[in-house]
């Protein structure tokens, strides 16, 4: 059975839009708070429409064996420093989990920038019986944009004109 959810994150971030779309944008930034959980990772990181991003680890607990992980994703569409459109998929062990349609929007805020990240995704194979995939997704999100605002925290370069 598919099962399909949506959910919205909503951040205030110090920095100018600009900056924060350099932390998206600039491979070794998005290193800092982009990353997969587990050891052994890889990455690739093209940023650009119709370009995306892979990512591989391997998860390993105390008392389960080793996860394969990989993040495969393609930007649809970029809106320079102002969206981002991107679809995704999360595979296990070589199993396609689920795949997601997300929108980061940037808008500027009087001291910084109002970030919302909204995802919807399609659940095509559950932990268990699936009771617990979204709060873990939403988690791994909002642990994700703690990670983005730390590495903007720790300064960013500002964003390179063109």
């Amino acid at each position: 059975m598919v099962r399909h959810d949506t959910f919205t994150i909503t951040r205030h971030l110090d920095g100018p839009p600009g900056e924060v779309f350099t932390a998206f944008a600039d491979t070794t930034i998005r290193r800092r708070w982009f990353r997969l959980p587990g050891s052994g990772a890889s990455y690739e990181h093209d940023f650009r429409v119709g370009g995306g991003e892979t990512g591989r680890s391997t998860f390993t607990t105390l008392d389960t064996a080793p996860e394969r992980l990989e993040y495969r994703s393609r930007y649809i569409d970029i809106a320079d420093a102002h969206r981002i459109v991107y679809g995704y998929e999360a595979v296990v062990d070589d199993e396609l989990r689920w795949t997601s349609l997300v929108t980061v929007r940037l808008d500027t805020e009087t001291d910084g920038t109002r970030l919302e990240w909204t995802e919807q995704v399609t659940f095509l194979r559950y932990a268990g019986d699936g009771s617990s995939d979204l709060a873990h997704l939403r988690g791994a999100s909002v642990l994700r944009l703690n990670g983005l605002d730390a590495a903007l925290q720790s300064g960013c370069p500002p964003q390179q004109s063109a």
